[in-house]
């Protein structure tokens, strides 16, 4: 997108024809470059427009909003199936709960950005590949294999919204952390919009509670089953049309959460050594450990893709560069974990996941902290850092359709 802006700056159409086309992204990558353009009236123009902050909610256009409308009702459709359909509610859910969301957000995405026809129909061929494929593995009993699909179902749906999302830029680094940013913004804005549905529920069942009226039923059944998955989608809608909602909510979370989370982390470590538990022995406590791992890396991506468009501050990159370092210990122990239990019990489909996946996660981490400790040293900015991370999604998408698609069959089912 800087590349797009810097060849467009002198060109006012055509600036305004890329802004309108994704204006989220642009307004982010517009910001870092002001201070190298201020000066140039066209740019302090726009630097202007894109801060002035209107007391009003955008609702985009009319096709827009039936755009959004239309795809919650199909959601909800789509979550009511096993009632119109009769379809086991634990068959259809455990392995069908992605495609309630992620269809239907690749497809406001393929909208959105114009998608030519040949990425619109191998996104849609690959979200058929993956349902037919889980709906037509065997129903076995307490089947690893089948299990892990069923996680990692939802993650390759994932990695094919991210495709819908990344367009058809040539700057698919930039695009991709815009993509981790958009993930964090949705997430702040699920929420909210999860809060105040639950208090309206909350008070509509009291309503009519007092007035000798039993809804419950029929509104989880009914209301609620078609809120739940329009709230991505709408949070989604309001992320991209309104992004000074939780433009400066994001960042501050990342600033506040990730020193929070390191002094979390280190004395978490020297507890276990207090408590005598280890995830050698413990395969509760290695799971457990493993969903750690993933949540503290999760928030170090998502501070490293807000600090990148926001501030460069050395305390800042200092508490990330500390925190990636931890995190590479954690990583650490929890292989050594594995590789332990894989040696004294053997290869199971689950070992074999969790080994895979804390492999990538290793890497990913020490690629991020070096870039970190350049940053540090000043031999590097803090967008190498975003680009290390960026240039690493592709390697998780490959990983969860290794893990979704070839392990039921490498291991036989099991």
């Amino acid at each position: 997108m800087k590349d797009e802006i810097i060849a467009h700056l002198n060109d006012p159409g055509q600036l305004e024809k890329l802004y309108r086309s994704n204006k989220v992204p642009f307004k982010r990558a517009f910001s870092t470059l002001y201070p190298e353009l201020k000066g140039n009236t066209l740019a302090d123009f726009w630097n202007e427009r894109l801060n002035y902050e209107s007391d009003e909610l955008a609702w985009g256009t009319g096709r827009e909003l039936a755009f959004v409308i239309i795809a919650s009702l199909v959601a909800g459709l789509i979550a009511k199936l096993p009632a119109f359909l009769n379809i086991e509610q634990e068959f259809f859910y455990s392995r069908n709960i992605g495609f309630i969301i992620f269809p239907v957000l690749s497809a406001y995405f393929a909208w959105k950005n114009n998608l030519a026809t040949s990425k619109i129909a191998s996104i849609a061929g690959l979200t058929l590949v993956g349902l037919l494929f889980i709906n037509f593995l065997p129903d076995v009993k307490k089947s690893d294999t089948l299990l892990l699909s069923c996680i990692h179902l939802p993650l390759f749906l994932w990695s094919i919204l991210s495709f819908a999302f990344v367009g058809e830029t040539r700057n698919n680094d930039e695009k991709r952390l815009s993509y981790l940013r958009y993930n964090g913004d949705l997430v702040v804005m699920t929420t909210l919009i999860l809060i105040a549905g639950g208090i309206m529920t909350g008070v509509t069942i009291g309503l009519f509670g007092l007035i000798g009226l039993k809804i419950e039923k029929f509104y989880f059944e009914n209301v609620v089953v078609f809120g739940l998955p329009a709230a991505p989608i709408v949070g989604t809608y309001l992320t991209q049309t309104n992004p000074q909602l939780v433009g400066k909510v994001s960042p501050v979370l990342a600033k506040l959460f990730s020193p929070l989370v390191l002094v979390m982390l280190v004395i978490y470590l020297i507890a276990i050594i207090y408590s005598g538990k280890d995830p050698y022995n413990d395969r509760e406590f290695l799971l457990m450990f493993n969903g750690l791992l993933v949540g503290v890396m999760a928030i170090i991506f998502f501070s490293v893709a807000e600090t990148s468009m926001t501030t460069k501050s050395r305390p800042e990159v200092w508490v990330l560069f500390l925190l990636s370092i931890v995190t590479v210990l954690v990583n650490g122990i929890a292989l050594s974990a594995i590789l332990f239990r894989i040696s004294t019990w053997g290869i199971t489909p689950n070992r074999a996941a969790i080994l895979g996946g804390n492999i990538l996660i290793l890497l990913n981490l020490l690629l991020v902290t070096v870039q970190l400790f350049k940053v540090i040293s000043k031999k590097t900015t803090i967008n190498e850092v975003g680009k290390a991370i960026a240039s690493y999604l592709p390697i998780y998408c490959l990983w969860t359709v290794i893990v979704t698609f070839l392990f039921p069959y490498l291991f036989g089912f099991k």
